[in-house]
């Protein structure tokens, strides 16, 4: 307390010498009003008005959310599938040392992609091949045309992509969370902390069983 009781006065000072070797102006003084409660004065301003105004959501924008959000949880399965098997498929060619092998192996894995997701990928709307490739490179890091090129190689990808280019589905596009695709992220999000998460990964696991069954020969 004494050391308290001796440093204040020399601030005081301190402050008070530098306020005196300033120049005075009118703005150096602001005068406020003051009300009175219980014998204390308090300072008082009266401040700009301020109107809240609700956001207001257009019922073409409403419609639109409500469609993006539909088709966010209808490919979402797709898109994490897509990286569980991407991921398999990368960890497996690092083992084969032999091109041949490795391009057997890429063969094989297309098949059965194509017999578990050709027809569920075929009833996809527009829209909903829009979400996906979005989704695809959220999910794996990488665009879907470099994916295509790595599986399937460089004429198939420059094909997909003119085929893509048709429907304004550009594969070389990449996923913005924080800029064109901050709304699509926002919900992606609110989905992975949601209960229907749990039914999501549910049905990418049984799109892997479909993809990892034993194909049946036709011969």
């Amino acid at each position: 307390m004494k050391f308290v009781a001796l440093i204040c006065p020399v601030i005081f000072a301190m402050l008070l010498s530098g306020a005196c070797l300033g120049q005075f102006s009118a703005n150096d003084t602001i005068r406020l009003g003051a009300v009175i409660e219980n014998g204390q004065s308090y300072p008082m301003a009266f401040l700009p008005e301020f109107t809240h105004i609700g956001l207001y959501i257009k019922p073409e924008d409403r419609l639109r959310r409500d469609r993006l959000r539909r088709d966010i949880y209808a490919v979402y399965p797709y898109a994490i599938t897509a990286a569980t098997i991407l991921s398999e498929v990368r960890t497996t060619l690092d083992t084969l040392d032999s091109r041949r092998d490795r391009r057997r192996y890429l063969k094989e894995v297309d098949r059965r992609l194509d017999v578990a997701f050709k027809q569920p990928l075929k009833n996809l709307t527009i829209d909903q091949g829009h979400v996906l490739v979005k989704l695809i490179n959220r999910q794996t890091g990488r665009n879907c045309y470099s994916i295509i090129r790595e599986m399937k190689g460089g004429i198939s990808a420059v094909v997909w992509q003119s085929v893509g280019l048709v429907f304004d589905n550009n594969l070389r596009r990449e996923y913005d969370p924080t800029g064109d695709d901050a709304e699509m992220e926002g919900m992606v999000q609110v989905l992975e902390g949601s209960a229907n998460y749990r039914y999501q990964l549910y049905r990418q696991n049984e799109l892997m069983k479909m993809a990892q069954k034993p194909l049946v020969s036709t011969r």
